[in-house]
């Protein structure tokens, strides 16, 4: 029962993530302003920031995908289910990132291999990495809003 009780608390918190994360995308971006007076530096400060809040962006656009994925794996009956080997993904590691959806050492397994091919580990989960082998970046077009 306990397990069951932290699903649910943890299906709160993720649609709680999920809408919040939905409010923000949703916000104009502050950088919108092209038309930047000033010296090289301020053109070249402008530049820097609009940059990092396009990645700021990318970055919780993939984080609402994993979390919705996950929300859809709450009512599937799948969560907590490791993708990878099947085994049930522990309690403390979904409180610690509720949108996982490997256990840790289907985690751990990718990123030694990783390692030892040379590319450079970024912590995301293995879906992550599977996504990115296909070769096809994640756009506003795939992500799917519903009225929930």
């Amino acid at each position: 029962m306990a397990r069951k009780d932290a699903l649910l608390r943890l299906h709160e918190r993720l649609i709680e993530q999920r809408d919040d994360l939905r409010h923000k995308l949703s916000l104009p971006q502050t950088m919108q302003n092209d038309d930047v007076g000033g010296d090289s530096a301020d053109l070249a400060s402008h530049d820097v920031e609009k940059e990092l809040e396009s990645q700021l962006v990318s970055l919780e656009s993939r984080e609402l995908v994993r979390i919705e994925k996950a929300i859809e794996a709450i009512r599937n009956g799948t969560y907590g289910q490791c993708e990878h080997c099947g085994e049930r993904i522990p309690v403390a590691r979904l409180q610690a990132l509720p949108h996982t959806s490997c256990c840790i050492e289907c985690q751990r397994k990718f990123e030694r291999r990783s390692s030892r091919t040379g590319e450079q580990v970024d912590w995301e989960s293995a879906w992550e990495y599977q996504s990115r082998e296909s070769d096809r970046d994640l756009t506003m077009r795939d992500i799917q809003f519903d009225a929930d």
